[in-house]
């Protein structure tokens, strides 16, 4: 029981710290790609982690929260609160819909960062910096989508093919469930 409480959090850790650093580098060498409306986050990838284990939950949580501090001056407190629940709200239905498959592929786990961070994140933008306090159903969608897309990009381009690595080459096989 202990022996797996410790890989979980280890497992946590290696996540949250993997997910920071990535945005993090990437925000440095390409200024807002991982952090502005229209955005293709490299680091969303490792969201395909929560298919495989549920250590990947807290550890796509924290590590959005701690990426999302190096926005505070850009963005501030709000991206922190959002960014973060779309994160959380996508690795527990990653993992909940982790069985269902399409072609062998977990295609509707891969949807749910999508769906998430349009959503949250979508309003967060047309919400609070672009509409200024104030909600537009067409400013909301145009952003959600533009978010939505970032997400597809990567988890279709990048995500899938590695969650078909990762189970073709058994590497899930010791991962805490």
């Amino acid at each position: 029981m202990k022996k797996q409480s410790v890989l979980f959090f280890a497992q946590a850790a290696v996540i949250a710290a993997l997910y920071a650093v990535l945005t993090v580098l990437q925000n440095i060498l390409l200024p807002g790609t991982a952090s502005l409306a229209i955005q293709f986050r490299v680091s969303e990838v490792l969201t395909v982690l929560a298919i495989f284990t549920r250590a990947a939950i807290p550890g796509l949580t924290v590590g959005c929260f701690v990426a999302n501090l190096s926005s505070l001056p850009s963005l501030g407190p709000v991206d922190l609160i959002f960014g973060t629940l779309a994160s959380f709200t996508a690795a527990i239905l990653m993992y909940a819909l982790r069985n269902v498959r399409f072609f062998k592929l977990p295609i509707l786990s891969a949807l749910m960062p999508a769906l998430a961070n349009g959503v949250f994140v979508g309003f967060e933008i047309d919400f609070f910096f672009v509409n200024k306090f104030s909600f537009s159903l067409p400013d909301f969608l145009f952003q959600g989508s533009c978010v939505a897309l970032g997400e597809l990009g990567v988890l279709f381009l990048l995500g899938l093919p590695l969650a078909a690595l990762i189970e073709k080459r058994g590497l899930n096989r010791n991962w805490q469930e």
